[in-house]
């Protein structure tokens, strides 16, 4: 049978940080040694530098594929499996393959594809093709199912890999980069690998060789580093990677550990376990283990709450919330597990996170308790944590505590009564049976059923029915069965031992029946508890309102007349059942006076009317408690975002183009006023020539004066709601080019990049071509002499956007909001050409056509402007190549 082969992964965080230069500079070192290498695909992209690294290393030609009238090119497996090499290079793992009958394929593009949120893209081609059938690969739709079918014919494979292509980091990527990524590894094909090696470039290294033109073509790069390749993203995706490596590796320091039967801690890294009571100590504790572990490099801190199996051993959950939020904000772990030896349990799981420091509080218990219970759970943890480090920790509660713990047992009063009742009733009545057939050769048989009637006494009322039967019926036994009778003497030792073993067998009965009940009604009470709280959850998620469902639910759950919520001045914020007034109308007066209250917040409380409740349910309440603060703090949250979003909506749309409107009015009016005065003064003496100039500048700036008002007006009447722009679909060349037009701007002033292809954008096409035009002049007004401004378009992410690219002074990015305040030139002192209707004008359209306009910084300095609309027609996601 052939041995599996060996997969290498090499790990980058972004596009363009050198894992396919890394994988082919591997394979001319293996061809160096000897080693048989052959390249199964490699995707250059065009870039020169990798194609330049593809030269004298063999390779498997390209099996080619029409997709939808496009020739792409794969991999062919059936050749790399015919040419058997001892390795073989296969670039982007992650990559979907291309079908002829158009099942499942790679659309043109990068592979990485950053700005589409796919993979896919033609192939660079190493060698010429020869093959045009599927061959071995029938039936498989993704890379890494060809690697594997690779591997299992004993092949080495080296491969590449973004993170964003890991199956379980998905969620993660899509919120930092708002891409989604739809060519996916699943995990257990990456952790399956034999080697994981991280291919690492610094942030701004890779945004300086895009810009470069080293990762995409001129054309993309400002699109590509307003988007994915964004400083913050890159730094998150870097961090995301080297975490992810770093779990690897410690998951299999875990592995190498267990399956070596290692149980020592190795201190690979400084991990420090904090064990929380629930106590009024434990945030003293967090903030000690904290501090712990900050004090080495990559410490880890881990928060164990240890739970007992019968639940007796309950915390504050409301302290045990802080305590779990506080270990949050101090960038912890908390797990909460099950046990009733708390010593082993934490010792336990400090071996199982191969910890090296354990923090205890020191113990609560007084001197006397301790000398009466033994060793408390600080000594036994520090008797059995071996290597690790136990940390004592002092605190306000310590030994604050000297009473003994409470004796009583799990049994109810009903089954405590009902095994008195068979001591009595059923003592005389056997003592009566066993008298009418005695004889000295019956004792043994009078023992034993006796024995049997204090067992009986102990599985139904526990243990001190049982002590009584004990005695009761050693009594009997010794008064009526053993001589001398009817004395109570006992003249041999031994029924003394007989009596002393009636005691012990009754205590040691009575223990068990005591926990098999405490177990009972631990798990019906967890079961009740779960069930509660999964209702809840999922009434919340059903979309039903989260403050009625949890007054509802906890008034069905406790069985009370009603549940209230109020606040302080009284209102009712939620009601289940009939109000607390009329419960205490209807009501007698020691009915009436069952109201429970339980505070939700400062001003807010829970009003619960009906029966008394007991300690563990109310534990439940002070949970369902917490959960309803939160509800009313999200619901709050929301109404008041309700409240504002129209008002700040509006008074922004109002408040920034109704000023830049009467900022705009000026300029024409000085120049209408100013060529009517010259007439005026003038006169007669006016040549001819000199009138019709000033009555044509007269004309253009009265016509220009007349549009503004007619723009002041539709505004108006668009905030009214009266006024609608008319959305449809707008080709974006169809604003650009009559804005070049009407500005007077030719191909030197100009430079085009249309790659929006035939999208179009829902718009109004003539306020579209006037934002257009307010960018366009702005940006020519601060560019720098002899260099043309850039207009691109493009499509990203169902939008399309309109990008107006400068190179002047540029703005400080802390001040870029600034730009669309009316009347703001931050520092420009010239009035000649004014602002136009300005960009807070040009925002304010954007954002009526649903669309947005922000401000970017442009590569090597200046300005972009990048209008982004929603597309018409959204495209299909195209599946590509990782």
């Amino acid at each position: 049978m052939t041995a599996r082969g060996h997969l290498r992964v090499l790990l980058g965080a972004a596009p363009g940080v050198g894992k396919t230069c890394t994988m082919l500079a591997e394979g001319s070192r293996l061809l160096d040694e000897g080693c048989d290498v052959v390249i199964g695909v490699v995707e250059a992209h065009g870039r020169a530098a990798t194609a330049r690294m593809t030269r004298g290393i063999p390779s498997v030609p390209l099996r080619r594929v029409r997709h939808r009238g496009v020739e792409l090119t794969e991999l062919d497996l059936e050749g790399v499996l015919s040419r058997t090499p001892q390795v073989v290079l296969v670039d982007e793992l992650a990559h979907t393959l291309a079908r002829a009958d158009g099942t499942a394929a790679s659309a043109p593009g990068p592979a990485d594809g950053p700005l589409v949120g796919t993979g896919g893209g033609a192939r660079a081609s190493t060698g010429a093709d020869t093959s045009t059938g599927v061959g071995a690969d029938q039936g498989l739709t993704k890379r890494w199912q060809q690697v594997d079918v690779l591997l299992t014919a004993g092949i080495d494979v080296i491969t590449t890999l973004n993170i964003q292509h890991i199956e379980s980091l998905h969620d993660v990527v899509q919120r930092i980069t708002g891409i989604l990524q739809r060519e996916r590894v699943p995990d257990t094909v990456v952790r399956a690998a034999d080697q994981i090696e991280v291919v690492d470039l610094a942030p701004q290294a890779l945004q300086g060789r895009l810009r470069d033109g080293l990762v995409y073509p001129a054309e993309r790069i400002d699109a590509a580093l307003a988007h994915f390749f964004r400083l913050g993203n890159l730094t998150a995706l870097r961090e995301l990677a080297l975490l992810w490596i770093a779990d690897e590796v410690d998951q299999a320091l875990t592995r190498y550990r267990d399956e070596n039967g290692i149980e020592s801690t190795w201190e690979a890294r400084e991990r420090v376990v904090v064990a929380l009571t629930g106590g009024a100590e434990g945030e003293t504790l967090l903030r000690r283990g904290a501090r712990i572990a900050a004090r080495s490099a990559g410490g880890e801190l881990l928060v164990v709450h240890v739970s007992a199996q019968d639940g007796l051993r309950a915390a504050d959950p409301r302290a045990l919330a802080r305590q779990r939020a506080l270990t949050e904000d101090l960038g912890g772990d908390f797990t909460q597990i099950v046990g009733d030896d708390v010593p082993s349990a934490l010792v336990e799981f400090a071996r199982s996170v191969n910890a090296t420091q354990l923090v205890l509080g020191a113990s609560r218990r007084g001197r006397w308790t301790a000398a009466l219970t033994g060793p408390g759970i600080g000594a036994s943890v520090v008797r059995d944590a071996g290597d690790i480090d136990v940390h004592m920790v002092p605190h306000a509660a310590a030994a604050a505590s000297p009473l003994l713990p409470p004796l009583g047992g799990a049994l109810t009063m009903r089954r405590r009564l009902l095994g008195a009742a068979i001591a009595l009733l059923g003592g005389p009545a056997l003592t009566a049976g066993l008298s009418a057939g005695a004889s000295p050769e019956s004792l043994t048989s009078d023992v034993l059923a006796y024995q049997l009637l204090v067992v009986v006494v102990a599985l139904a009322g526990g243990l001190w029915p049982a002590l009584f039967a004990a005695v009761l019926s050693g009594l009997s036994l010794d008064f009526f069965f053993i001589a001398p009778l009817r004395t109570i003497s006992i003249a041999d030792p031994l029924h003394l031992l007989a009596l002393a073993l009636y005691v012990v067998i009754a205590v040691l009965v009575s223990v068990v029946v005591d926990r098999a009940a405490r177990r009972a009604r631990a798990a019906r009470r967890a079961a009740a508890e779960s069930e509660l709280i999964q209702d809840v959850a999922g009434s919340v998620l059903r979309g039903d309102d989260a403050v009625q469902a949890l007054t509802s639910r906890a008034r069905d759950a406790f069985r009370l007349d009603s549940v209230e919520l109020v606040e302080a001045d009284g209102t009712i914020l939620a009601r289940a059942g009939a109000s607390a007034g009329a419960i205490a109308d209807a009501s007698d007066g020691a009915r009436a006076q069952r109201v429970t209250r339980i505070a939700v917040s400062t001003d807010a409380e829970l009003v619960l009317s009906g029966r008394d409740l007991a300690g563990s349910e109310r534990r439940l309440l002070q949970v369902l408690a917490l959960e309803l603060a939160t509800a009313l703090e999200h619901g709050r949250l929301r109404e008041t975002a309700q409240e504002i979003a129209p008002l700040a909506a509006s008074d922004r749309t109002r408040g920034a183009i109704l000023s830049a409107l009467g900022h705009d009015l000026r300029r024409p009016l000085a120049a209408a006023t100013a060529a009517v005065g010259g007439l005026r003064a003038a006169g007669p003496s006016l040549s001819p020539s000199g009138t019709a100039a000033l009555l044509e500048t007269a004309d253009e700036s009265l016509g220009a004066l007349s549009a503004l008002v007619e723009d002041l007006l539709d505004v108006n009447r668009l905030q009214a709601g009266a006024l609608s722009l008319a959305r449809r679909p707008v080709d974006p060349a169809e604003a650009i080019a009559p804005a070049l037009e009407e500005l007077g701007l030719g191909p030197q002033a100009v430079s085009l990049a249309l790659g929006h292809e035939d999208a179009a954008v829902l718009a109004d096409a003539v306020p579209l071509q006037r934002v257009v035009v307010n960018l366009l002049a702005n940006a020519r007004r601060h560019s720098p002499e002899g260099m043309s401004v850039r207009v691109a378009t493009s499509t990203f992410d169902g939008r399309g956007e309109i990008r107006v690219i400068d190179h002047g002074p540029g703005v400080a990015p802390e001040r870029m909001d600034e730009i669309f305040q009316p009347f703001q030139r931050l520092g420009d002192t010239d009035n000649t050409t004014g602002l136009g209707l300005g960009l807070a004008l040009s925002r304010g359209l954007v954002e009526a056509m649903g669309g947005e306009l922000t401000p970017e910084a442009t590569p090597g300095g200046g300005l972009t402007m990048v209008v982004s609309l929603p597309l018409a027609v959204p495209p299909r996601p195209l599946e590509g190549g990782a």
